[in-house]
């Protein structure tokens, strides 16, 4: 199955959108597929202000109609006590808004932007999508991160070679409550990095301290800038701690 089939089979959508490179292609095709399109990004504690910025910047160009659904995703028990299968309390808090929304609004399907390099596995976000019968047309029609960053490309979409970028939570510890002031020091630390011409990293909570995580290419740099970005992240007597150990794209 191609996406211009799936449209033609379900021409009326809700697209999950995030900014992202997935969702971007994804809300894309619907544009130019589909028949009736709206995007819906639900803007939590969990995603920093510059995913909801590129989110409105793509849907600006695509001229997508745009639904912000603000969610307390942490007065939700189950999230903000972090276990293991925090992702699947999330993704149906998440997801659960979008249907609300998108019934209303008149759209049968909800999509969202899994693609076929994603492994199903046991992961738990995923099995929240399957209970609630969200459909991922990038993965139904095997499209993988590569072909996507290479068809976005093509099309001109500013996303293609975006880093993936994981929400907030993952940054802090299985097992420890999320918190909005740890979540607060993470993103105004990663957005410092940001600001210092580094991607693709992670600032992670570990024993108190802040742990820089870099990809091998920004890792020497991080390393010879070391006293600078400490300098920088130290704060209210916070230890900052450098991982030597280069990081893996994902989460």
């Amino acid at each position: 199955m191609t996406l211009k089939e799936f449209f033609e089979a379900n021409p009326e959508t809700a697209v999950a959108f995030s900014g992202g490179v997935d969702s971007v292609y994804l809300l894309a095709m619907a544009m130019r597929y589909g028949k009736r399109v709206m995007a819906y990004y639900v803007k939590t504690v969990f995603q920093p202000e510059f995913e909801w910025r590129d989110a409105r910047k793509a849907a600006e160009l695509l001229g997508a109609g745009l639904c912000r659904i603000d969610c307390r995703i942490l007065d939700r028990p189950k999230v903000a006590e972090n276990p293991a299968d925090r992702c699947y309390h999330c993704k149906q808090a998440i997801f659960s808004e979008i249907c609300r929304a998108a019934k209303e609004d008149g759209y049968p399907v909800v999509l969202d932007g899994t693609n076929a390099s994603d492994e199903a596995g046991d992961r738990p976000g995923m099995r929240a999508l399957e209970e609630m019968g969200i459909r991922s047309p990038l993965r139904e029609c095997g499209l993988t991160k590569a072909r996507i960053r290479e068809e976005s490309k093509k099309y001109g979409l500013f996303t293609w070679d975006k880093p993936a970028y994981a929400c907030l939570a993952t940054r802090v510890p299985t097992g420890m409550r999320i918190t909005h002031s740890l979540l607060s020091r993470v993103e105004a630390s990663e957005e410092k990095l940001f600001e210092k011409g580094f991607t693709d990293f992670r600032v992670r909570i570990l024993d108190g301290a802040l742990k820089l995580q870099f990809t091998e290419a920004f890792l020497p740099k991080a390393f010879e800038r070391r006293e600078e970005l400490l300098e920088c992240l130290r704060g209210d007597g916070i230890e900052v701690l450098l991982d030597l150990t280069p990081r893996k794209g994902g989460d």
